[in-house]
């Protein structure tokens, strides 16, 4: 009964705190980091102490897979050198940096130990930074490293960890067994996430109900990370690869239905994970700070070493992403040479008078791969990163989940064990309230510019004509469709042509006219009337079902039917 109660009040503040969020302008896991440390404090509330375990293999992984499946590959790929810098070089770097400060304050503590809390405060959590992006209307680019280093450094920090705890229990024998552990635990987690993610996508697209669908994609992040973990690899890298795998496959191998429930169940996990682990991290500060034995190191001494942990954290991610936006300047140069090279052997291969197979998918193949390099020029000449987005990418290394996790999985036998997890807290905490809070600011100062929402119309308009070209290319032989010998009406393909080029003709409305023009647009006036017709038909509905004339199954599909109209004809976000 008190664990049901406890969950309804959880719930209830994670709402009401998004919901205050989005007033206030302040970014959620801010506030509830806030009400959690306060609601610590409040007489009678209990000491809230989670085992990591519970985290690291009951939360992380749903958590990962989330924000995994809506990663695109293609941004992955052509922000690859910034996301495994950051991920990965940087996260290493900072561990043994701040290992040795931490080995330097604390005599005591074993080199290897302080590198295993370096690892635990090393990694940032991207989404409050994301959260205050989006906002406030950052690049996408940008946003895109933010999110592909959040998925990755969690990975790299935990290998990080585990192999630190090792050596500092004597399993490894030096550095060089360390970085075959180190390579070991990736490779084996891209194999194994790689071969889940197929294996359950080709299952799911097998099945034809939902509920079955639903019910296996809750599994998919468990399955990666179970087996990953069992073999010595990283759990959490094999829920990366196996969520980046499904989201990209999705559109290709699963219907619209898995598609959409997938969407709504995920978002709906990701806002209860997320959200709760920071109102959790704030709940937890009370019982970090009664437990401290300060015979060995008072709070107040503590909490000044998680604050100069914190400053060499911030101070060494400026001095990496400087240098690293200046070599992403640098790269579109080779990138062109790379094209002209490709180019050079398109000519030579367009000069033969013919070409054998082989020479045709060699064609095929560099053609690809020439209009793939022009595409990524050209967004690297759009969206280059220049000292204000490197500012921004420096001051957006907050910690979050996995920094509260790993914290709690030191063994006990470190020295100084109580204090450390007190240190990743305060390291946790300070750059969640000091960075996050300041972020919103230092975004409007630099007046970092995001997307451009003419050129984003003009751009979706052209690809919904020659979504339209390629769709209405169908109706030229009909037959192919509805079955040879059966006549087809040539008003059913007159409406299939009109309600096929009125979307492309909205999207060009929107690239157009201006904001208080496009309400007067035909597509505008066709969707609200359309919209009125589906309120009218859905207070007939409900009139049906006062009645009880109909089955309720009956009643039911109807409503069903309406939902799925009125989705398609709103538009997202909309209310209206």
């Amino acid at each position: 009964m008190e664990l049901g109660l406890l969950g309804i009040i959880v719930i209830a503040v994670l709402v009401a705190v998004a919901v205050l969020s989005k007033r206030v302008g302040v970014a959620a896991p801010l506030l509830l980091v806030v009400v959690g440390i306060g609601l610590s404090f409040v007489p009678g509330v209990p000491s809230f102490s989670i085992p990591d375990e519970w985290i690291l293999t009951g939360i992380l992984p749903p958590l990962l897979y989330a924000a995994a499946i809506k990663t695109p590959v293609m941004d992955f790929r052509r922000n690859l050198t910034p996301i495994a810098s950051l991920s990965v070089a940087l996260v290493v770097v900072s561990s043994f940096v701040t290992g040795l400060l931490l080995h330097a304050l604390l005599p005591d503590l074993g080199l290897a130990a302080a590198i295993a809390l370096g690892a635990v405060i090393s990694p940032p959590d991207a989404v409050a930074a994301t959260s205050i992006g989006r906002r406030l209307g950052l690049p996408p680019r940008l946003l895109t490293v933010l999110e592909g280093e959040g998925l990755v450094n969690d990975a790299t920090a935990l290998v990080l960890l585990r192999s630190a705890i090792a050596a500092s229990a004597g399993a490894l024998s030096g550095f060089g067994a360390a970085v075959a552990d180190f390579a070991f635990a990736v490779v084996v987690a891209v194999i194994v996430g790689y071969a889940v993610g197929v294996v359950t996508v080709f299952i799911r697209s097998t099945l034809d109900d939902p509920v079955l669908d639903t019910a296996l994609s809750f599994a998919v992040p468990f399955i990666a990370f179970i087996p990953a973990e069992e073999l010595g690899a990283s759990g959490v890298l094999a829920v990366v690869v196996a969520g980046v795998y499904t989201g990209h496959r999705s559109a290709s191998h699963l219907d619209a239905r898995a598609r959409i429930s997938d969407n709504v169940n995920w978002r709906t996990v990701q806002f209860l994970l997320e959200n709760g682990v920071f109102l959790l991290i704030g709940l937890e500060v009370r019982g970090l700070l009664q437990n401290i034995d300060e015979s060995l190191l008072t709070v107040g001494e503590t909490v000044l070493i998680g604050l100069v942990a914190t400053l060499a954290l911030i101070v060494l991610r400026f001095l990496w992403v400087f240098p690293l936006v200046l070599l992403m300047r640098r790269l579109p140069s080779r990138a062109a040479r790379r094209s002209i090279q490709l180019r050079r052997g398109l000519g030579r291969l367009k000069k033969l008078p013919t070409l054998d197979p082989r020479q045709e998918r060699r064609k095929r193949a560099l053609t690809r791969m020439f209009e793939r390099r022009q595409a990524d020029l050209e967004l690297e000449r759009r969206e280059g990163f220049g000292w204000k987005g490197a500012t921004v990418l420096g001051w957006s290394g907050m910690r979050g989940v996995v920094t509260l996790a790993a914290a709690q999985s030191l063994p006990e036998a470190f020295a100084y064990r109580e204090q450390l997890v007190l240190i990743a807290f305060t390291v946790a905490v300070t750059t969640l309230l000091v960075q996050g809070s300041t972020l919103p600011a230092l975004i409007r100062v630099l007046k970092v510019q995001g997307v451009d929402a003419d050129t984003d119309r003009e751009e979706s308009a052209t690809l919904f004509d020659e979504l339209r070209v390629e769709g209405l290319r169908v109706l030229d032989d009909p037959q192919v469709v509805i079955g040879e010998g059966i006549e087809v009406d040539e008003d059913v393909l007159d409406r299939v042509r009109l309600d096929t080029g009125m979307r492309s003709e909205f999207e060009w409305e929107k690239a157009r006219l201006p904001d208080q023009k496009l309400v007067r647009s035909p597509h505008r006036q066709y969707r609200d009337l359309r919209l009125a017709v589906l309120e009218a038909e859905r207070q007939a509905l409900l009139a049906a079902r006062a009645r009880g004339t109909y089955s309720s199954r009956v009643l039911a599909r109807a409503q069903r039917i309406l939902d799925v109209e009125e989705t398609r004809l709103r538009p997202r976000g909309s209310s209206s």
